[in-house]
């Protein structure tokens, strides 16, 4: 009888292989799935190894959802339903399972949240915060300017490299989710930045780079992480008087609200965000209060 972890094993490694699923996501499934199988380990009475995947029934699977809506956010819940829904479609492929046990099942509700983004002015306070006299401001100003003028992930981010770069026709070449690759304008003042550091990183490093395509490098030579640029977005946060907190993501959503704000078009953000649906990027367009009291005043005939 085919033992459910085998094949959670075997799925995983086609995600990697054959689909080119980027780390971040074999994470995430794998963590997804092993909360599946110990779920299905508890409801069978048996340890984790013995759970066949004839175990992967509706009921179990109810059962596992409502435990992971009383543990996690709606957000969270709903893509591990997400992850167990494709596993169930590898089993079926595989002839390990007669019928789908996830046909019926709805994904939770999520609760809506506007993306938090800075004001044009606050932005332009944040580029300003880092020390550019000291070549770590250097390569910070240019941190904050490259991701606000591309709209870039933090991961994008720190997996840029020198090559990637495009001066003459100022386009940043960018590996997204899934390591899939767009193009994406830069403007001159991130370019300047880039070059600005460029000049200054042999006095930053105090060691040789280990890769010396990487754009982004921190005092020993190593490419900078995502953390890293976490907390030098919290610092500079603070020496810039922004009001609250704000995560490198924010700087994203930034760049796709005032794009929008100033007449972009929806689709044209969708392929320099790396969205796969539009779906996804149609939260940004949200306005504020101003903007619809003043949308308010200028069309309406009894303003």
């Amino acid at each position: 009888m085919a033992k459910l972890h085998v094949q959670i094993d075997e799925f995983l490694r086609v995600l990697d292989v054959e689909d080119n699923a980027s780390p971040h996501t074999l994470r995430g499934y794998a963590s997804d799935l092993q909360q599946l199988l110990q779920s299905l380990a508890a409801r069978a009475g048996c340890a984790a190894p013995d759970v066949p995947c004839s175990a992967l029934d509706r009921d179990a699977l109810r059962a596992f959802l409502v435990e992971r809506l009383r543990a996690n956010r709606r957000s969270s819940a709903a893509r591990k339903l997400s992850a167990v829904k494709r596993f169930c479609r590898h089993l079926l492929k595989q002839d390990l399972l007669t019928i789908d046990p996830t046909v019926g099942l709805q994904t939770p509700r999520q609760d809506r949240h506007l993306p938090a983004h800075l004001s044009v002015d606050d932005m332009f306070r944040l580029l300003d915060a880092p020390d550019a006299s000291h070549p770590a401001g250097l390569r910070d100003r240019a941190i904050l300017e490259v991701t606000y003028s591309c709209g870039l992930r933090v991961s994008e981010l720190v997996g840029l490299n020198w090559s990637d770069v495009d001066v003459e026709l100022s386009v940043l070449r960018v590996r997204g989710k899934g390591r899939k690759e767009r193009l994406v304008p830069i403007g001159d003042p991130a370019l300047r930045a880039l070059a600005a550091y460029r000049e200054h990183l042999p006095a930053l490093c105090k060691r040789a780079p280990q890769d010396p395509e990487a754009v982004f490098l921190n005092q020993r030579g190593g490419r900078l992480t995502v953390r890293s640029v976490a907390r030098f977005v919290d610092a500079y946060t603070l020496r810039g008087g922004v009001a609250g907190k704000i995560s490198p993501h924010a700087l994203r959503h930034s760049f796709a609200t005032h794009l929008l704000g100033a007449g972009a078009d929806l689709r044209a953000i969708q392929e320099m965000l790396g969205h796969a649906s539009l779906s996804t990027t149609q939260k940004y367009t949200h306005v504020d209060l101003d903007q619809l009291m003043t949308a308010y005043d200028k069309a309406h005939p009894r303003a």
